[in-house]
């Protein structure tokens, strides 16, 4: 799955983000918020040159909300850094690709 961004979901969430044998960046997002629609693209971007080191996925916080919730989601885009199951790092809003590459490389 290099270089592309998975579609997390409550059923999918288990396996593809706790027990990920990579760090997983995940995109809290909804399909009406428009700082969302600024940043995926940076996602995508940062999959296609990351992706064989680190999985991405977006989850929809509408169509998700237990995980939303679970993990305190209140502002949209966050974007979770996960490893070993566990946060490593988060960002909320709007992020330049760089710092968010820069988050992303000081945990591979």
């Amino acid at each position: 799955m290099a270089g592309g961004v998975i579609v997390l979901t409550e059923s999918n969430w288990h396996a593809e983000v706790i027990n990920s044998d990579k760090p997983v960046v995940v995109d809290f997002w909804a399909p009406w918020c428009g700082p969302c629609r600024i940043i995926a693209p940076i996602i995508e971007e940062l999959a296609m040159e990351l992706g064989d080191k680190v999985k991405f996925g977006k989850l929809n916080t509408d169509e998700n909300p237990n995980i939303a919730m679970q993990y305190g989601i209140r502002a949209i885009p966050t974007i979770m850094l996960f490893s070993k199951g566990e946060i490593a790092d988060t960002r909320i809003g709007v992020q330049p690709k760089e710092a968010l590459k820069q988050m992303i490389l000081s945990h591979i």
